[in-house]
């Protein structure tokens, strides 16, 4: 019997701009990786095909007795079947488990990026010890994975979480499928949009949230601007979340690590004002502990939740 702490776990965190591919333990250890830009417009075949190259130049080093995916949905995790998520064009009923199982020999177990997300920070980062908590996916999405009463929360065929689908205005900048949608506010995509459509003259459609990070950190009042707004609209939604199901913690992913207290300082001001004030009061609300670790953790929850390995 192999001892308690000896899996290796081939990790794969796949996202709409970049792809990294890791090897790691069951208690998040990261022994190796491999990062590639996704090239998500080439569509799945392509993604595949380089996903695999990088896994194989890890197995030729490394020892993996199971594969763990962490992707964007919507997607069907027991099947391991992906479901068109928005940021990544073509992948319309992908059988991701099955290939995988195919090609590199091991079984292979397939999570949404959030909920994930959720476990890494559940396990190993920010939410540790906490029963009810609620991560958010502020980059090229927004979405949301939960543990509810210590447990991994699906809700019916696994699509709970998409809460980036909400119209937080009639009029705004568009993602998610319509204008106004919380994800096209404040996640990292996002935040790009609402810089265009409040300043057309001034951020052109290919500003990126990292250049809007980095000015409204050096004092430009319109960054400060476009960063405050997606703070208020961050603090609308949250303070829905707090209410709804009044968590012990909600953690937020990359974004909030690149905008710090300009980003959250404002979000938390909303939930204060908006949310329950017992509820309000209780929940903290946090930037994820892991930091840049945390796809790279992510990759491998897929497989230690659903095996049970912690």
């Amino acid at each position: 019997m192999r001892p308690l702490g000896d899996m290796r776990i081939l990790g794969l965190d796949i996202g709409g701009t970049k792809t990294a591919v890791v090897v790691g333990t069951e208690e998040g250890e990261i022994l190796a990786r491999e990062e590639f830009p996704s090239e998500a417009q080439k569509g799945p075949e392509h993604m595949i095909s380089r996903m695999l190259d990088a896994a194989g130049k890890l197995l030729a080093e490394f020892r993996a007795d199971v594969a763990s995916v962490s992707i964007g949905g919507p997607l069907l995790a027991e099947e391991g079947r992906i479901l068109g998520p928005a940021n990544l064009p073509g992948w319309d009923d992908i059988p991701l488990k099955d290939i995988l199982q195919r090609e590199l020999g091991i079984p292979a177990y397939v999570e949404h990026d959030a909920k994930c997300g959720a476990l890494a920070e559940w396990y190993w980062g920010a939410a540790r010890g906490a029963e009810n908590v609620i991560f958010l996916t502020p980059g090229t999405g927004l979405g949301a994975g939960m543990i509810l009463g210590g447990r991994l929360y699906r809700g019916a065929f696994g699509w709970a979480g998409e809460c980036g689908h909400w119209r937080m205005a009639e009029d705004g900048p568009f993602a998610h499928g319509k204008v106004g949608s919380w994800e096209a506010f404040s996640s990292g995509v996002g935040i790009a949009r609402l810089a265009h459509y409040m300043f057309p003259d001034r951020f052109g459609e290919g500003i990126t949230a990292k250049e809007i990070a980095e000015l409204a950190h050096s004092g430009d009042p319109d960054a400060l601007a476009v960063v405050r707004r997606s703070g208020e609209v961050l603090g609308r939604g949250l303070s829905m979340l707090v209410d709804l199901l009044a968590p012990d913690v909600i953690v937020l992913g990359s974004l909030a690590h690149r905008l710090g207290e300009l980003w959250l300082g404002p979000a938390r001001e909303v939930v204060m004002r908006e949310s329950m004030p017992g509820h309000a009061r209780y929940c903290r609300i946090l930037p994820a502990g892991l930091g840049e670790r945390l796809g790279d953790c992510s990759a491998l929850c897929a497989a230690v939740y659903q095996m049970g390995l912690r």
